[in-house]
């Protein structure tokens, strides 16, 4: 029989029923702060426009500010300086590491000595909460136990989210240093002038102290505040021992000193460019790294500034230098004064579209090599010659006769380079361009033609620098780079022998026999000046860097006088000599497909396959896969020919002479020496030619005036000081010296002779026809 219990005792299961209770309840209240904090999750931050593109070494090039102006650099603790993490956690927060967050003995000992002390002598803020506030601040002035215990639930929340690294990160991103400057690398960089990875103990103990109040202790205008903030800081660390006295005696001694909060921008209208291609790419970022030297950078806007108070008004400048092996830009400026309005600063001319002058015609000669047309010796013909109408004249309106290609190149003549360019095709030569990344724009409709190679076309800075790269690189053009994200892009432009020779003549003058300087910097360089001297243009080429440099006006308006030869070049030697350059230069290897030999003008063929007689000049130079081509056809021919005749000879004598082009017939007494007996020239002696007048051309007036002037010169006058006469219609208008160009003026419509007339009774008569003149009033 069961025995009933004594009254008052308990059963089990009332106990149970409590804890089961109790468990519940914990659940529930579980259940309900979990569903609050996915209700109210802590305000992570997002991108807000604040933003900074950084040099290859980190260092800001510039920066952009949040939307309410504010500026950071984001930085990783594994890029901050240690003794800057020492001093930061060990005097806010030395158990960063152990809490959830909130740590409670912190918590009690601030509690405590409010209660003992009747006022704030520690707040018990851990760093979890100090972020906490910094993502979700309280409403002005908001300062009770209901801010605090908010904070204290978002630093829990932070921390199930978040690990301590990340959490440690949003402190180095955005603690408030004074101003607009927020975050460790930030301001380091505008107090102190470094990176956070390199602080001395005492500019380590001043960064971590500035969160504190940084409004008030802005080292830049509260200098004494901000030191005995500082020492604050450097008391606590000698006290746990983080430090040691010698350490912090060093850093007591050290004097605050900070540079004004101002934007220091190098490159910036490069920034300006990767960040917009950040953002039109889908991957804006808060940082961007470029390929940028930050020394050099600052040198090359250095000797900008220096040039421009010597410029004219509204006259700009770029400049940009490209590592040969790796297509980094190492130097971007593209204008020469980024603080100058009235420069048009703003205008990116790295990328503007502007003609290029002559600096094509490397390219040129390389395609008229790698055709076989001709070879680094091949007789040209720099005399006045029209092509279609098409009559082109040289920058120094002077004619040089007989030249060798590489003469022709290194001068810049002009007659020779259309020539060539005729005889390969300006269709042929654009798309040659275009496939080696080098885009020629045209006019709306229009298509290539022979003022290609003169500048008829646009191109850009960074084009003509990625194209140049192929000389250094056998044959091999490269599409500049600002970041190692973006890719490597190369393209054949030249055959690697084209390129060897090209470049030899622009560095040397092409000779083999020269004698050779090793370990010395040697600069393969062009210079190039587009029509009205609108554009001045450089570009150079050393075994490890292409470097270019434009100078002129963003409008295009013309700068009398300023060539590339005058203002570019001088700049681009000074910034190759700034380029650092490894202690020895590479060995140069001469390509299989190149080698020297002897020709003779005027056939151009080799020495050895040439008959002495047909031999009046020798020249050494290089020829490609052993070729020597002959001269080009003579245009003045019908048959085109060089061919060889013998009609002269002295008494029982008979010699074959080689025919030289009939162009070159007033350089040829003077210039080419004669068989015994012989003539070497095609004609029976020198004559007057005029050059810049097409027999038989139509004029007409530009748009508005009343008349056409014509700008002459003439061509076998001797000496170069004679005097000679110009005549319109049979009276003379102006007298010159015969290397002086002369300016005529037509002032009625019809039919007109130009003759111009030396002391010796020599002439040369041009007819032409004016038409569109206004017709003059009879009196």
């Amino acid at each position: 029989m069961a025995q009933s219990r004594p009254p008052g005792s308990s059963s089990g299961r009332p106990r149970f029923g409590r804890r089961r209770s109790l468990e519940l309840a914990a659940a529930a209240l579980l259940a309900v702060l979990l569903a609050l904090d996915q209700a109210l999750p802590p305000p992570l931050p997002r991108p807000d426009g604040a933003s900074v593109v950084l040099a290859r070494d980190g260092t800001p090039l510039r920066t952009y500010p949040s939307g309410d102006g504010i500026w950071r650099q984001p930085v990783g603790p594994e890029r901050v300086s240690p003794l800057y993490l020492q001093a930061l956690l060990n005097y806010e927060d030395r158990w960063f590491y152990w809490h959830f967050g909130v740590n409670p003995l912190a918590l009690l000992r601030a509690g405590w000595q409010w209660a003992s002390n009747g006022r704030v002598v520690s707040g018990g803020s851990t760093l979890t909460m100090q972020v906490a506030r910094i993502i979700d601040p309280p409403p002005p002035g908001g300062r009770g136990l209901a801010v605090k215990l908010r904070q204290m639930a978002r630093a829990v929340q932070l921390e199930l989210r978040l690990s301590k690294a990340e959490i440690l990160t949003l402190y180095l991103h955005h603690a408030p240093m004074g101003g607009i400057v927020e975050g460790v690398e930030m301001a380091s960089r505008s107090y102190l002038g470094k990176s956070s990875e390199h602080l001395s103990h005492a500019e380590a103990a001043l960064l971590a102290a500035l969160p504190q109040a940084p409004s008030r202790l802005r080292p830049d205008r509260a200098p004494q505040a901000a030191q005995a903030a500082r020492d604050k800081v450097l008391a606590r660390l000698a006290e746990f021992g983080v430090w040691s006295a010698a350490e912090i005696e060093d850093a007591r001694i050290e004097t605050v000193a900070a540079q004004p909060i101002r934007g220091h921008w190098l490159s910036p209208l490069a920034a300006e460019r990767v960040r917009r291609q950040a953002r039109a790419a889908g991957r804006p970022a808060t940082a961007l790294t470029t390929t940028i030297d930050i020394e050099l950078q600052a040198s090359v806007e250095r000797m900008l500034l220096d040039r421009v108070n010597s410029l004219p008004p509204k006259v700009s400048m770029a400049a940009l230098v490209m590592h040969n092996d790796t297509l980094e830009v190492l130097a971007y400026a593209g204008s020469a004064d980024f603080a100058d309005r009235s420069r048009a600063a703003h205008v990116d001319m790295v990328r503007g579209v502007r003609s290029p002058g002559s600096t094509l015609k490397p390219f040129l000669y390389a395609l008229a090599l790698d055709d076989g047309l001709v070879h680094g010796e091949s007789l040209m013909v720099d005399a006045p010659q029209s092509f279609g109408g098409y009559q082109p004249g040289n920058f120094q309106a002077s004619f040089s006769g007989p030249v060798s290609l590489s003469q022709a190149l290194q001068r810049s003549l002009n007659v020779p380079a259309v020539d060539l360019l005729d005889r390969l095709g300006p269709p042929r030569f654009a798309a040659m361009l275009r496939a080696g990344g080098l885009k020629l724009r045209l006019p709306a409709g229009a298509s290539p033609n022979l003022s290609l190679i003169l500048g008829g076309a646009g191109t850009t800075l960074e084009e003509l620098v990625g194209a140049y790269r192929a000389l250094a690189r056998g044959g091999v053009s490269g599409q500049p780079r600002l970041t190692a994200a973006e890719p490597r892009l190369e393209a054949r432009l030249m055959s690697e022998g084209a390129a060897f020779i090209v470049r030899d003549i622009l560095e040397a003058g092409g000779h083999p026999d020269r004698p050779f300087a090793e370990g010395v910097q040697r600069v393969a360089w062009k210079t190039g000046t587009s029509f009205g001297f609108r554009d001045a243009w450089a570009i150079g080429v050393t075994d490890h860097h292409t470097v270019g440099v434009w100078v002129g006006r963003p409008d295009g308006t013309p700068n009398p006088g300023f060539f590339g030869a005058n203002v570019a070049a001088p700049l681009l030697r000074d910034i190759v000599a700034a380029v650092p350059t490894p202690p020895q230069a590479l060995a140069r290897r001469r390509p299989a497909s190149v080698s020297s030999a002897t020709t003779c003008w005027p056939l151009g063929l080799k020495l050895e396959a040439t008959d002495p007689a047909h031999c009046g000049v020798r020249h050494t130079g290089w020829v490609l896969d052993n070729t020597a081509p002959p001269t080009l056809p003579d245009r003045s021919r019908s048959d085109g020919l060089l061919a060889t005749r013998g009609a002269c000879g002295g008494a029982g004598e008979r010699h074959a002479v080689a025919r030289w082009p009939a162009a070159l017939e007033p350089w040829l007494r003077d210039a080419v020496p004669q068989a015994p007996g012989c003539e070497t020239q095609a004609g029976s002696g020198t004559r007057l030619r005029i050059a810049g007048l097409e027999p038989g051309a139509r004029l007409k007036p530009a748009p508005r005036l009343p008349h056409v002037d014509l700008s002459l010169s003439v061509v076998g006058g001797e000496p170069a000081d004679a005097t000679v006469y110009w005549l319109v219609d049979g009276r003379q208008q102006r007298r010159a010296r015969a290397d002086r160009p002369v300016t005529l003026r037509l002032a009625d419509n019809g039919p007109h002779a130009i003759t111009v007339l030396d002391g010796l009774g020599r002439y040369h008569r041009v007819d032409v026809v004016v038409s569109g003149l206004p017709e003059r009033q009879a009196p």
